[in-house]
């Protein structure tokens, strides 16, 4: 048994400790890096909002009288200075106070809780079927390189993230539901199921969770049911990506020296697809997922609208049309928040899988 010299221990305990300083000093960053993305965001929204006028004059300068929205004006504080209204919107948001719609009076926090768990729920379905589609396609493309499955599967790739995530979901409707009649043609639950939630004690904003505590498996089949066309159609959009990445990092995976070395070796090339190559190409996906959610939130919008799926892109929808900004504000704050501390997570995992990342 050989026994290490001690200046070796040293130096691996040395090396060990770099790597873990290393680490949380890359934590830490990451972590300080959401305020300022969330605070340029909020700023260009608010200025660019503001651009137009103030915000009641235009959700409400149509249907009150001159004196009315004068004195509404005033009220509210939006004759004072531009920059007085800015840093005081700041502070109301570090309160967690987001104001109030003119449109219909609702707390923009409620509104946020309500439709923003929607969204989640979608966004969430979706990444698992840009999974399932993504990374076993790209496993068969890369595996068939330039041969006819590769050929047929980046061709469907171009078509699943070039085609409009409105056209692909009116085209599922028409199909799945118009014509086949196997799904819903729209909402997140049957009327009934809606019924059935509505007496739950203490109700959170997922149907599928509180159908799940209920323990009642049809209305869990209901709340799937619904689920399943927009977050294919939202999906789709997200596995063509996924798909185009597995297949690119396999292939260059593929031809390093250690898959050679096991190739010579005899091993399958199935096995070295699954068990060597995979999980090195894994890693570009995993960091570009941060990115594809807010690529999701923006197809959200189109989706929601098309499944009058009632998340957060079919409302802001409806409160750009009514030109609430306090509302508009609100929502995409949350969805700066939702992207930046996604983008956080992935690179923290990203970070654990693959420490190169971390320097």
């Amino acid at each position: 048994m050989t026994i290490a010299a001690p200046e070796v221990v040293a130096e691996e305990q040395e090396t060990d400790k770099a790597r873990g300083g290393g680490f949380l000093r890359y934590v830490l960053i990451r972590f300080l890096l959401i305020f300022p993305t969330i605070f340029i965001l909020v700023t260009t929204v608010f200025f660019l909002m503001r651009s137009t006028g103030d915000p009641i004059t235009a959700a409400l300068g149509g249907r009150l009288s001159a004196a009315d929205l004068e004195r509404r004006i005033v009220d509210a504080g939006y004759d004072r200075p531009l920059l007085v209204q800015y840093f005081e919107y700041l502070g109301e948001i570090v309160r967690g106070d987001f104001g109030t719609t003119f449109t219909d009076g609702r707390e923009v926090t409620a509104i946020l809780t309500q439709y923003g768990a929607a969204t989640f729920e979608l966004v969430l379905y979706a990444l698992i079927v840009a999974l399932i589609i993504g990374i076993p396609l790209g496993m068969i493309a890369a595996r068939f390189r330039d041969r006819w499955p590769d050929g047929i599967l980046r061709v469907f790739a171009i078509l699943a993230y070039a085609t409009p995530v409105f056209f692909v979901g009116l085209l599922l409707k028409l199909i799945f539901s118009v014509q086949l009649g196997w799904f819903p043609i729209s909402g997140r639950v049957s009327t009934s199921g809606a019924s059935t939630l509505n007496r739950i004690t203490n109700p959170t904003p997922f149907y599928l969770l509180d159908a799940i505590r209920l323990g009642d498996v049809d209305l869990i089949i209901d709340c799937l049911r619904h689920a399943a066309l927009p977050a294919l159609a939202l999906g789709l959009l997200i596995g063509g990506v996924f798909l185009r990445l597995v297949r690119t990092n396999l292939i260059g995976t593929l031809e390093r020296q250690y898959i050679e070395s096991a190739r010579s070796r005899g091993v399958k090339e199935s096995r070295l697809v699954t068990t060597h190559a995979l999980r090195p190409a894994l890693i570009p996906v995993i960091t570009v997922m941060g990115m594809q959610i807010a690529l999701s939130l923006g197809g959200a919008v189109l989706t929601e609208t098309t499944f009058e799926w009632n998340g957060l892109g079919f409302v802001l929808v409806q409160y750009m049309q009514a030109r609430d900004f306090v509302a508009v504000q609100g929502i995409v704050m949350l969805m700066a928040v939702i992207v930046a501390v996604t983008n956080f997570i992935v690179d923290i995992i990203a970070a654990l899988i693959d420490p190169r990342v971390r320097f």
